[in-house]
């Protein structure tokens, strides 16, 4: 299977690395507007660099990595469509929701897969939790509570933090529910970027369950957390480990984690759709609905008031 990353950024980068040591993927090229940082990233990976993402597009490709900046994501993504190539498009999927639906629609007239980079899914813990959850150890879910934090991110500056971080943990509580939000409040603020770089938000799910998430460009430390609570017990969620803790009526027990990384099985997942057939775990729907509660959550806390989420 051939393939290309546009945008060679800190996650861009990432997933030339991982194609690169794929058996079975040919990756024909990278593509960045910025000549150093792409023709270095290509000399180290053994490929060809493209400055212009079209030239690569041209190339011939069953399926595309795009890791570029979200407002470019729709244009990118359509063209590389349009030429019937499956794409990868790293999340939030669109700065709109007009645009989110665009590229869903152009993958559907096209016949080609469009996933979405909600990469926390495919987290060993992640992974362990729901098999858990499905086989009903913690009896009903009630409550989920994320922290995502960490250092500032100078590099990002076209979306907030609420689409940039908040956006894992909104997907995250939707897929673990298997629920979509139906109401979500959010207060936020800046202190030293151009949007929002700290936020709390409150998800109301349509089960009635709720979602609370915390985070910020503030704390000085990375973490990414994740508290589950149902009726017969609770489980501790760190996706940096990663591990997960469980408490439920029996002294704590530590679920057996495969340690993946889990960028690797996203883009197995992503490979195996496009030479299969089959539909990729995590929709362009799905990228859009956390997208949909994302803004809500951003107008919300401009607004101040509880905002309904549109179905």
């Amino acid at each position: 299977m051939k393939v290309g990353v546009i945008g060679t950024g800190s996650m861009g980068i990432n997933h030339v690395r991982v194609y690169s040591q794929m058996p079975g993927v040919e990756l024909v090229g990278i593509a960045d507007p910025d000549k150093d940082l792409c023709e270095e990233a290509a000399k180290s990976y053994n490929t060809k660099a493209y400055i212009y993402y079209k030239d690569l597009l041209d190339q011939g490709l069953d399926g595309v990595s795009i890791a570029t900046p979200t407002t470019l994501h729709k244009e990118i993504a359509i063209e590389a469509m349009e030429q019937g190539v499956s794409v990868l498009v790293e999340k939030p999927i669109a700065d709109t929701v007009e645009n989110a639906e665009a590229m869903i629609r152009a993958a559907k007239e096209k016949g080609v897969k469009l996933m979405v980079g909600h990469i926390e899914r495919f987290n060993p813990a992640i992974i362990a939790l729901k098999k858990e959850i499905e086989k009903g150890k913690f009896g009903k879910i009630v409550s989920i509570s994320a922290t995502r934090v960490g250092p500032s991110a100078p590099r990002i500056r076209d979306v907030g933090i609420i689409l940039d971080l908040g956006v894992h943990d909104i997907d995250l509580m939707s897929h673990l529910y298997s629920e979509r939000v139906r109401e979500v409040f959010a207060t936020a603020g800046s202190v030293d970027h151009q949007l929002e770089d700290y936020a709390s938000i409150l998800l109301k799910f349509n089960n009635g369950n709720a979602g609370v998430i915390k985070t910020n460009w503030l704390t000085p430390h990375k973490m990414r957390k994740l508290s589950v609570t149902g009726t017969r017990g609770i489980a501790y969620v760190d996706n940096i480990k990663p591990s997960v803790q469980v408490y439920n009526g029996s002294p704590e027990i530590d679920l057996k984690i495969e340690k993946r990384e889990p960028l690797r099985t996203e883009l197995e997942h992503f490979v195996e759709c496009v030479k299969q057939d089959l539909e990729p775990s995590v929709s362009g729907e799905d990228g859009m609905a956390a997208l949909k509660v994302a803004l809500s959550a951003v107008e919300s806390y401009k607004s101040g008031r509880v905002v309904e989420v549109e179905a």
